[in-house]
């Protein structure tokens, strides 16, 4: 990276804060660098290519988000990359690119220098810092990919068969699933559950699955409370989320009790609770996991 100056390096940084602070909910991280890529002019070394393939533009984007992160201005989550109210702030507070990014590299260093299960030998800081660079990128690359399989795989799903693996989730969870809907029309509710094998003790849980690529609005989460009882409870589950007004909606509720559950967060409880899925449940969605050198916390 010695043709790229640190002023460049601030540079880029910068405009993909700007271009991420657009998007409160953040950005696929491949669609934010292609964001980027679009809104800037990249140098003849940019523009090329490793050995491996990879373009150094995208590598050295990726570089400077490492320190960002590390400083509390950036998140990253399954390969989905957002500006944290610090990093607003940072980026309000430092209109220069150079001094931008050095703030960020002088926290990565603070934070490294207060772990104390890294090794920094004496002399050896900046390598050192370098490597677990390479690590944290290689790892963040690697948990994207997969992320995006799992994203694509579960969004293209036929309808009944993720409603399936919804019922199969709920039974690994330790519930009793009574009934799921067939196809036609549902009535607003597509499984009901109980906590007990005869469904004597409250609550029943009706749980609505949705696998629309888009968010659902707060006028859908109302149609489905409308179905709930004051005894129920309420799972909503929907492939694309949910907007904030649903969202303020559920967490608001005094009488209904409902859960929304976006692709994300039923993924993580599907490997929570992995081991207690049936055979036939982990063939839906079947995982391994790969043991990699992973960065440091």
């Amino acid at each position: 990276m010695a043709d790229v100056t640190r002023r460049r390096t601030g540079e880029l940084l910068r405009k993909l804060f700007e271009i991420l602070m657009a998007e409160p909910e953040g950005m696929r991280a491949k669609d934010a660098l292609a964001a980027l890529a679009a809104s800037v002019t990249m140098s003849e070394y940019e523009a090329g290519d490793y050995l491996n393939g990879v373009r150094r533009f995208d590598n050295i984007v990726r570089f400077a988000t490492v320190d960002a992160a590390k400083a509390g201005w950036f998140l990253k989550a399954k390969g989905t990359w957002a500006v944290t109210e610090e990093g607003r702030r940072a980026y309000a507070a430092m209109s220069d690119p150079e001094a931008f990014y050095r703030e960020a590299t002088r926290l990565f260093r603070q934070w490294r220098a207060s772990q104390p299960d890294v090794a920094k030998p004496e002399g050896e800081e900046l390598e050192g810092a370098g490597a677990e660079r390479e690590v944290t990128q290689t790892f963040e690359q690697s948990e994207e990919r997969a992320w995006d399989e799992i994203d694509r795989f579960l969004r293209q799903m036929p309808p009944y068969e993720f409603q399936d693996l919804v019922a199969d989730l709920l039974r690994g969870m330790g519930y009793h699933v009574a009934w799921i809907a067939p196809p036609g029309r549902d009535g607003g509710m597509d499984i009901l559950a109980f906590s007990d094998p005869l469904g004597a003790r409250p609550p029943r849980i009706k749980v609505q699955v949705k696998r629309h690529q888009t968010s659902v609005s707060v006028e859908g989460v109302r149609s489905f409370l409308a179905v709930l009882g004051d005894e129920d409870v309420g799972i909503f589950v929907n492939v694309g989320g949910f907007t904030r007004d649903a969202l303020e909606e559920a967490r608001t509720q005094e009488k209904r009790r409902v859960t929304l559950i976006d692709l994300e967060r039923l993924f993580d409880l599907w490997v929570e609770h992995y081991d207690r899925l049936s055979d036939g449940a982990r063939r839906r969605m079947p995982l391994r996991p790969i043991w990699f050198l992973a960065p440091v916390e």
